[in-house]
């Protein structure tokens, strides 16, 4: 990576299950050890992050950088699209999706080393009815949880876990119609369906285990219901990146595409609630965003 200078931090206190203010000397720490200059600014509220991640380009920072969840990373990625600037990750979310993905540890020290010590990559992202995706967005029942999650004050796995827990019964399959360029399907019966860029939703329940962020490609994955009976399994293939194509999942490989339902039915962004729709137009935008990751991890993300 070339000579890094000067990085703004862009700190969400709301993240995740709450903000230590060590973070803040941590950050410190970590530019005085690199020899780095740093300024350090905080969200106020949504959209906030977007605004100042775009005056930080303007500003020729040589890295903006999300400290925050997979909803502070998309917004500061919105700030960043098509420029020369480099973002960084700190992660501080629930489930940190993308951060996990590329590769980025929990850990707050070892992260701001990677980050100050690790290479851009020029990354994919992708739209789902306008709405900037970098990781996985979803339809059905991972939106349903999504906007069920977001009126929680408690965050973090165990809410998750809770609500899908509480509602996976009840909640019904519904049809959709597929177009994906090569992959059509007529009436298919689904539970929910992911777009992914990455791998996963967070916490390592890799959805879409083959999906690469430089590949000018997405994943989407197609879930029907699984007996409660066969659940256990299912998890434990989802969550240790062992899920292959069989009766309860198909993974296709597309670029542009439209899902359209017969009902309205509940999306995500990135893990952030978007209401409902009965049509979902999906747009990849290869290569429009320069995301730093970790040396171990170039060619492999």
């Amino acid at each position: 990576m070339s000579e890094v200078k000067n990085v703004l931090f862009i700190v969400n206190k709301f993240a995740g299950t709450g903000y230590l203010p060590q973070v803040e000397g941590r950050i410190l720490t970590a530019c005085a050890k690199f020899d780095v200059e740093c300024t350090i600014e905080f969200t106020s509220g949504p959209g906030h992050a977007t605004d100042l991640a775009r005056e930080g380009s303007k500003k020729n920072f040589d890295i903006v950088v999300a400290v925050g969840g997979d909803g502070t990373i998309n917004e500061v990625a919105r700030g960043l699209l098509n420029t020369n600037t480099r973002m960084g990750i700190i992660p501080k979310g629930s489930g940190n999706g993308l951060a996990r993905h590329l590769g980025i540890s929990m850990k707050i020290d070892i992260a701001l080393e990677q980050l100050l010590t690790g290479q851009a990559v020029d990354m994919d992202t992708f739209r789902l009815n306008g709405k900037l995706s970098l990781n996985v967005s979803g339809i059905g029942f991972d939106g349903h949880i999504a906007n069920l999650f977001a009126t929680k004050k408690k965050r973090g796995f165990w809410t998750y876990a809770r609500l899908v827990t509480i509602n996976y019964l009840t909640y019904k399959e519904f049809d959709a119609e597929l177009e994906l360029e090569n992959h059509e399907f007529k009436k298919h019966s689904s539970f929910m369906i992911a777009i992914a860029n990455a791998s996963q939703y967070g916490n390592n329940a890799r959805v879409a285990p083959q999906a690469s962020v430089t590949n000018n490609s997405l994943q989407t994955a197609i879930l029907k219901k699984v007996p409660a009976q066969r659940g256990f399994r299912f998890a434990y293939q989802m969550f240790t990146g062992k899920l292959k194509t069989g009766r309860y999942y198909t993974c296709v490989t597309m670029h542009n595409g439209i899902i359209k339902v017969a009902q309205p039915t509940a999306y995500h962004v990135d893990g952030e609630p978007c209401g409902h729709a009965t049509e979902f137009k999906i747009e990849i935008f290869p290569h429009s965003l320069k995301m730093i990751v970790p040396l171990k991890k170039i060619g492999k993300v």
